[in-house]
């Protein structure tokens, strides 16, 4: 398994992206989309994972027009002005370079994801929404009933969906109600693809870090079998 940082060029500028690749021929592909404070340990840890469970993994960084910044996970007064740059558009445009990133180097639609933790778990969802895909998963994304970024709410985009989504809430989250989250798998129904919600009645916002005060290490810990799990289902190469 090897890591290191490469460029994914954008119509906005090269975009620095943190790839980790399996130790021999991956299975396919899998895009991992940004917390709100950038391409973190966590973040780049989760590309490992995957490496070493047979995946190529691309985490693009979504703040390159504001320079790449990482944050720690107490520094909310520095995020809200970087995260309010972001624009319907630009991540729009960030999406499809990651994939066709992986597109021109020969990875098909299907034996590609993408999974997305925070902000990127709503940037995972919409990307769902805009190709066929061969599986998404959210952790904790949020703007289920009213849009972020300029996009629409998840609810509204849910019927779209494109690609086969499983999303991962946990009912202690403050900023994501539990009737939110049934609102977001009633109206994923209305969707042609496969779609799965599992919910977790201890966790908090953010369970899946280790680096966050609100780390669930159960919920975590069944949170990453079933994305295993689903990218084993769906992907093929």
């Amino acid at each position: 398994m090897a890591s290191q940082y490469i460029t994914v060029e954008t119509e906005d500028g090269p975009m620095p992206t943190y790839e980790s690749t399996p130790e021999g021929q991956s299975r396919g592909a899998v895009v991992v989309v940004q917390e709100a404070f950038g391409i973190t340990s966590h973040i780049e840890s989760i590309t490992v994972r995957l490496a070493d469970a047979g995946w190529r993994a691309l985490a693009p960084a979504l703040f390159h027009r504001q320079g790449s910044p990482v944050f720690g996970y107490d520094d909310f007064s520095a995020v809200g002005p970087v995260m309010g740059q972001l624009s319907a558009a630009g991540i729009t445009a960030d999406v499809h370079a990651a994939l066709d990133f992986l597109a021109a180097d020969g990875v098909a639609p299907g034996a590609t994801g993408i999974v997305g933790f925070c902000m990127g778990g709503a940037v995972s969802f919409y990307a769902a929404t805009l190709r066929p895909l061969g599986a998404a998963v959210t952790f904790y994304g949020g703007g289920l009933r009213e849009g972020r970024f300029g996009l629409p709410s998840l609810i509204e985009l849910a019927p779209s969906l494109q690609t086969p989504w499983l999303g991962l809430y946990g009912d202690q989250d403050k900023g994501i109600p539990a009737e939110d989250v049934e609102g977001l798998r009633e109206a994923a129904k209305n969707a042609p693809v496969a779609t799965e919600v599992v919910r977790y009645p201890d966790a908090e916002h953010g369970f899946n870090c280790n680096d966050r005060p609100s780390f669930n290490e159960q919920a975590a810990g069944d949170g990453w079998r079933r994305t295993l799990a689903w990218f084993d289902a769906n992907l093929g190469a």
